[in-house]
């Protein structure tokens, strides 16, 4: 695939870039570039290889998934501008 002139100046305009005439040739050239080393990737023969998620092969510490209610309320209720009986107060909004 090739792009012209024309299409990257309407690539520049979707993209909302504003580029001056005289620079839509290199511009256009440097889309090319791109597009030929997305072409030489294709190439490649990936069969057989996993997905990775990371250049160096990590595992994620593992924990017990338990429900807790925290044992934070007295300092999360600090930050409050309100607190009544354990629980944040707003002002009612429903009549």
């Amino acid at each position: 695939m090739s792009i012209d002139k024309d299409t990257a100046a309407r690539v520049a305009k979707l993209a909302r870039i504003r580029v001056a005439d005289d620079a839509l040739p290199a511009l256009a050239e440097e889309f090319n570039t791109i597009l030929g080393f997305i072409e030489q990737l294709n190439e490649v023969d990936v069969d057989g290889v996993e997905p990775m998620t990371s250049v160096t092969p990590q595992r994620l510490k593992r924990r017990e998934d338990v429900v807790t209610d925290g044992n934070q309320q007295e300092k999360v209720l600090a930050n409050a501008p309100d607190a009544r009986e354990g629980f944040f107060a707003v002002p009612k909004v429903v009549e």
